[in-house]
């Protein structure tokens, strides 16, 4: 079993800065990728960025230039630093890996998610 929780979520003002995190934990032999998504009311849960083990990242384009991903390695942790945060960027942001467990075998998983509320 794979368990990812998120943190690091709340309610800032438009143009502030929010740092989530992500901790994947249990039984991990390797990680291929991780990435962020948000979901917001009466949308679809849409891509936001992603990275991959060699160090290669994407990004959504309403997030190019504001947010950028981050991974520990050593840490089973992904990071997403925020900035210039806006009213659409209210979401909840779910994290999501691909692993290869100890028993050799890739799953994607996913966190429950963590609200991220910008507003004045």
């Amino acid at each position: 079993q794979v368990q990812l929780v998120e943190s690091g979520g709340g309610l800032v003002q438009p143009g502030g800065s929010l740092r989530l995190s992500c901790l994947a934990s249990g039984s991990i032999s390797s990680i291929r990728a991780m990435a962020w998504y948000r979901q917001a009311p009466g949308k679809q849960r849409a891509l936001v960025a992603a990275i991959v083990s060699g160090g290669g990242t994407n990004y959504a384009d309403s997030v190019k230039g504001r947010f950028t991903i981050s991974v520990d390695n050593a840490q089973n942790t992904v990071y997403l630093q925020m900035n210039s945060l806006k009213p659409e960027d209210t979401a909840v942001y779910y994290c999501n890996a691909d692993v290869y467990t100890t028993y050799m075998e890739l799953g994607n998983y996913w966190g429950r998610g963590t609200q991220v509320t910008v507003s004045s």
